[in-house]
Order: structure tokens, then sequence, then C-alpha cells
């Protein structure tokens, strides 16, 4: 049989791995960052852009997208052509993805800090950054798909099933997702509202984990553990009964994020059972890795590269059984908004998913370099640093959760709240914080570790160069099934049937869900008492999401007698039938605003948000001075905003799109005259209008700032359902 001779394409691969690297240290860099935000909260005062609540969407962007993103594509670049024994399909795309991908994590690195949010969890980006990465991820798909066409192995590899699957869910996710109704060049409104906002959102959350965090890594386990053990993968039957489940069963258990929610209830209970159903397949996959090192564990103590592979397999599956058991009614009726779920999500980020790329970046690069790695002991003091790092972060998280939630629950003998201040529960888990940022401190040391020792490898080494290899032409056969063939095999040579058969897995959770939440009007009844918020509030909303106030704070009131003595009556669907997009939360860093409004008069709220500290002892809420600055509220967009909400359903009369301005000036300038009530302000107010006169500035009336506006939307939230429902 004729041999052809062409050459691997190792230098994407190289591209790939060194944006690993850079992007690795920036997301860890801003992560550290936030955990030090944490124990000083006025560390960056006065400077939006390093602000908690925009750097928070920065960082976990980094780091799933830029970071994991890259290893995940310089993986999948390596092992494909070697699995088809060809060249990827076409040079030019391969670079196309490579530089979209990163134009599109610097569009992110400048977009997210400036306040250009969605606010929904992992798809923070705005409407034109939402389309540059569809495009790019279909250029990633051609490519990925051409390559397979034309390759010269028949048999299409276990990783390369989890590589399709992760092409395929993570288009159809991304795109229903992001569907949004643009307003102006980074401004956009989600097209749900609400309940069904929030299912879709936790939809695409959840399994951007499963299938942008998991199943390409899968993949990548699959083909670097045997190369690295030099053993075969320790059951071929295994691996197909983990693919088709896992596929399946993922896409089903989003709304365990939505728990004691406002969520239907037939949704909340499906998520429940699919979410425990996972652990079987997620098991059998964890099994799979660790028992194909059998009899290669004699290599595990002196090779860095396998230690890094084995505790990111046992993470994953320490993280894959605490998935399922979060989404346990009475288990996440504790863990939910409190730090326990930091902990369950970084033990899968920091071991799985870094440690693998760690793992694959120790392997690839001195094959490619044709050398040594630069120091073993290098790799295993990162290896040991690192996963003390990981110890350090996440038990003390799991601490933190325990206490906050004994804390909000506990109650006195005469059945009043013991800790009626949520700062008490702030104020005793600080210690946990500080041990959090010294184990994200030692995390980051083991990284900064490989980049000396890739550097190192490298400047040692070869130049990484394109690698020549040979195999035969494939030979066309039967595209029916050959005598004796079972099904399976024959789907393994069978690329488009594989991934059709693929997409209809992924698709039939996903609209048993979605389509009913979103089309049958009994799901989410409305209240008449609930309106559309005033042009004022809108703008106020607005800012709220900009400066990413729903990381800290939630806007859900769960039907249990702690929250609702402490916040107020439980949440319900119609509330939220205005909101686009909604602003549930996942985390309550801060104490839950959904009821808020009234609470406190506007002063408090002016002070609080200039010093946190002066008004709540003890806050670690960082001030937002910039919001009270001698500049005018952009209101130049409200009509096209207010029209793109009725676009939406918003019942907004033309008249009162007509009349916002007018609006917005009668509302701003009762909060203003409200705010006048405390002397301190004015005589603060004075000083200012003073100052700015002396250095020739035009004086803009405080109605007309970016704080009123912010006050007019905290003070409206929860109002609506204490008016009494006449209809």
């Amino acid at each position: 049989m004729e041999m052809q001779q062409f050459y691997y394409d190792n230098k994407i691969v190289k591209k790939f791995i060194y944006a690993t690297i850079v992007f690795g240290v920036v997301g860890m860099l801003t992560g550290l960052l936030l955990a030090f935000l944490f124990l000083f909260p006025n560390l960056t005062d006065g400077i939006s852009w390093l602000s908690f609540g925009r750097l928070r969407p920065l960082h976990t962007n980094a780091v799933i997208f830029a970071f994991v993103g890259n290893a995940m594509f310089a993986g999948i670049y390596y092992s494909l052509q070697r699995l088809l024994k060809a060249r990827m399909f076409s040079d030019f795309l391969s670079n196309l993805n490579f530089w979209g991908w990163q134009l599109i994590i610097v569009a992110a690195a400048i977009s997210l800090p400036l306040g250009y949010s969605t606010s929904k969890e992992y798809a923070e980006l705005e409407w034109p950054i939402d389309i540059a990465i569809a495009l790019i991820w279909v250029v990633f798909g051609i490519n990925m798909i051409g390559t397979i066409i034309k390759r010269r192995e028949r048999h299409l590899y276990v990783a390369i099933w989890f590589y399709l699957a992760t092409f395929v869910t993570v288009a159809v996710l991304h795109i229903f997702n992001s569907l949004a109704l643009p307003v102006s060049a980074m401004k956009s409104y989600s097209v749900y509202a609400g309940v069904q906002d929030a299912l879709v959102q936790w939809w695409y959350g959840h399994n951007a984990v499963a299938f942008f965090l998991t199943t390409p890594f899968l993949g990548l386990m699959y083909y670097f553990i045997p190369k690295a053990a030099n053993r075969p993968v320790y059951s071929y039957r295994l691996s197909i009964v983990h693919f088709w489940s896992l596929i399946f069963l993922y896409i089903w258990a989003g709304p365990h994020h939505l728990l004691y929610s406002a969520l239907p209830n037939w949704a909340q209970n499906l998520g429940v059972v699919f979410s425990i159903m996972l652990i079987a397949p997620s098991w059998g996959g964890m099994i799979n890795g660790l028992l194909t090192l059998r009899g290669a564990w004699d290599k595990v103590r002196v090779e860095p590269v396998l230690k890094f592979f084995v505790v990111a397999i046992t993470g994953y599956g320490m993280a894959t059984f605490e998935g399922p058991m979060l989404s346990l009614k009475n288990v996440n009726a504790i863990a939910h908004f409190t730090d326990w779920i930091i902990a369950h999500v970084h033990v899968g980020a920091l071991a799985w998913n870094g440690f693998m790329a760690f793992g694959l970046i120790y392997w690839l690069v001195p094959r490619m370099t044709k050398g040594p790695l630069h120091s073993l002991k290098l790799a295993d003091f990162h290896f040991w640093i690192g996963t003390l790092g990981i110890i350090l972060y996440t038990l003390p998280m799991y601490v933190a959760g325990f206490l906050q939630a004994s804390m909000w629950k506990q109650f006195n003998p005469d059945g009043t709240l013991t800790y009626g201040n949520f700062l008490e529960t702030v104020t005793q888990i600080m210690p946990m914080y500080w041990m959090r940022a010294i184990g994200g401190t030692l995390y980051l040391i083991g990284m900064l570790v490989l980049v000396y020792n890739i550097i190192q490898t490298v400047r040692a080494n070869a130049a990484i160069e394109d690698e020549l290899a040979e195999a035969p032409e494939l030979q066309r056969i039967s595209s029916s099934r050959l005598k004796g063939e079972k099904f399976h095999p024959w789907l393994e040579r069978k690329p488009i049937q594989l991934t059709i058969l693929a997409t209809v897995a992924i698709l039939i959770g996903g609209v048993i869900q979605i389509v009913p939440t979103l089309m049958v009007k009994s799901n989410i009844p409305t209240i008449a008492s609930v309106k559309p918020y005033s042009p004022l509030e809108l703008e106020g909303r607005d800012l709220y999401i900009r400066e990413g106030c729903v990381g800290c704070h939630s806007q859900m009131v769960r039907p249990f007698r702690s929250e609702v003595e402490r916040y107020g009556p439980q949440s319900k669907a119609g509330e939220f039938v205005y909101d686009h997009p909604f602003l549930w939360g996942s985390k309550r860093t801060g104490p839950d605003l959904l009821r808020v409004g009234g609470k406190y008069n506007d002063n408090w709220h002016f002070n609080h948000m200039w010093n946190p500290q002066s008004t709540s002892s003890g806050s670690i809420m960082p001030g937002y001075k910039w919001l009270f600055d001698n500049s005018a509220l952009d209101i130049s967009n409200i009509e096209g905003k207010m029209k793109a909400m009725q676009t939406l359903g918003v019942p907004y009369t033309d008249a009162e799109i007509t009349d916002a301005r007018k609006s917005m000036d009668t509302q701003g300038q009762l909060i203003e005259d409200n705010l006048h009530a405390d002397p301190d302000f004015v005589k603060s107010y004075e000083n200012s209008k003073k100052k700015a006169v002396a250095r020739g500035e035009k004086f803009i009336p405080m109605k007309n700032r970016e704080i009123v506006a912010l006050i007019s939307y905290i003070q409206r939230l929860g109002t609506d359902i204490k008016v009494k429902d006449n209809n």
C-alpha cells in the first residue's frame, strides 16, 4: 500500500499553548486581586474599571474562555491530527481560529472592566462579541469536520466523539442564550424575560460547564492519559456508555441552579432527577481514566505529567459527585447563595481543568521541542504547591458556606432571627477569606513556576516545527454496515451520522424543558400590580448591571421561614415579567435586594454607595464614587431602550416613550429633594458646586447624575408586590 507523506501542524498547537500560559497568568492574577478585595474592599477605591463588580466577570471569562479555552484548542489541534493521520483541513482556518479567539479575549478584557456587560453568568459579553464568538466557533467546527472528512484513519477514536459533541452543543447553547435585541453598539436586552431568561441562562450556564469545561477535556483525557502512561484505555465499552449517557443527561440538569426559585416546580424537579442520574456516566468516565493507569502507577511516582492527570481526574470525580448532591433540594437549601458553591466551582476549575492543562503543557512542549523538560523537580514543585493551593482554597470556602447557611437560618426562642444583621455572617467568615487568598497565591506561584520551566525548555531545545508523518490513503469501503459489524463500530466510521445522533441527544432535554416554559402562559402567571420600570429606574437598572451588583446580591427570596423573616414575601414568577435580563443572582456576599425598596431612605442609599462602611459597619462592599462625579447620566438612548423593551413585550406606551426625559427629570428632582433633607448632604453639595464654578466647569445638578438613577431603581425593588392587587 502506497504511503503518503504529510506534515502535522505543530505551530498552531504552539500558539495555543503560549496563549494558554499567558492568559492563565492574567486570569489567576485577576482572581487573586478579587480575593484580596474581599479583605481590603477599598484597595482600588475610586477606580471604576478595577472595582469588584466589573473584574469578577473578567476573571471568570479569562479563566474559562482564555486559559481553559486555549488549552482545549491546543489539545484538540494536536490530538485530532494524529488520531486522523492528517494535517488540519486548512492552515488559514487554523490561524483564523487562533487570532479570532485571541481578539475576542482582548475585546472581553477591554469591554468588561468598562462596564459593558449583559450580567448573564459566563455569557456577560455584549452582542457584537457574541456574534464574533459564534463565527470563530463555526470556523473551528469547519476546520475539525474538514479534517475528519479528509482523514487517513477510518475509525473515529472516542476523543473525537467528545470533540464533535462539544462543537455542536456549545454552538446551540451560545446562540440561543445570547439572543438579544441590540439598542446600541455595546448595549442589548435579552429577548427572554424573568423566569424564561433564568431557565435559558442556566440551561446554558450549567452546560457551558458541561460542554466547554468537561466534554472536550474528557476527550483530551482519553487521548493524553493513554499516551502519557503508554497504556490502552481501560474499557472501550465503558467509553461508549460514558459518552452517550453523559451528553444526553447533562443537558437536562440546568434547572438545579434554580431550586426553590420562581421557576415552575416541574422544571425544577426534572433538573434534580437528571442531575442525580449524572453521577453514573461521570464516575464511569473517571473510573475509565484512572483504571487506564493500571500497571503504570510506578510511573506516577516519578512523572509529574501523570501526577497532574491523576489529581485532575480525581478532582473531576469529586466535583461530579458533589454536583448531583448539590442538586438535592435539602442540600441545595443549605448550599445555594453561599461560599460552598465557590468551593465546588473551584474544585472543578483548579483541579480538573487547571491540572489537566498543566499536564498537557508539560507533556506537549518537550515532545514538540524534541528535548527534555528543563526541570522535573520544578514540575514536581508546581504539582505539590498547586495541590496545596487547591486544598487551602477550597476547604475554607466549604467551612464558610456551612457557617453562612447555619447563621442565616438560626432563630431565637421568641421567633426572631438570631443573626438579624447580615453583616454578622460576613465578619465571621473573614478568616476563611484570608485562607482562600493564601491558597490562591500558592496556586499562582505554581503557574509562574510553569512559565519559567517552559521558557527554559523552549530556549534549550529545538524550535517547534511542523512534524513529518506518513500514512496510507484511506480506502473506500461500503457505507452500509459490513457483515457482522455492530452498530457502534459502524457509527464510529460515519462522522456525519455520529454528529447528527449527538445533536439529537443534546436537543431532547433542552426542547422539553425550554419550549413549554416559553410557550405555555400558565407557567408564568402575571401580577396586575407589577408595572414596567420608569425611564429613570430603567437607566438605574442598567447601571446596576454595569457595576456587576448581581455578582454579590441576589434578587430571589426563597420560601424558607428564615428568608421570609429576613427579606419579606417569597418571590413570585409574575414579579419578573418585565426583567430583561433577569437578575436573580447566584451568590450572597451581601443581602438579598428583592424587597429593599423603601426599607431605607434615599440619603441612606446615597451615603452607602459613597462609603458603605459609613452606614454598615464591617461591610466589605467597595464605594462607587464615580457614580457621584460632576458628569451627567447618559440619557441619550433612553427612547431607544424603551422602544426595544416595547418590542420585547414590555407595555410602554408611545406617550411614555415621548415623555421619558420629562419623567426622568421629575423623578430625579424628587430624589434630590429628599437628599436635601440631610444637612451634611447640603453642605457637601454646595461646596462641590463652588469648586466646580471656581474651576470653570459646568455644574451638573444631582438629579441628573448616575447615583440618583441607581437609587431610583433600588427604591423600586419589591414595591409592586406590596401594592394591593384589586384585579
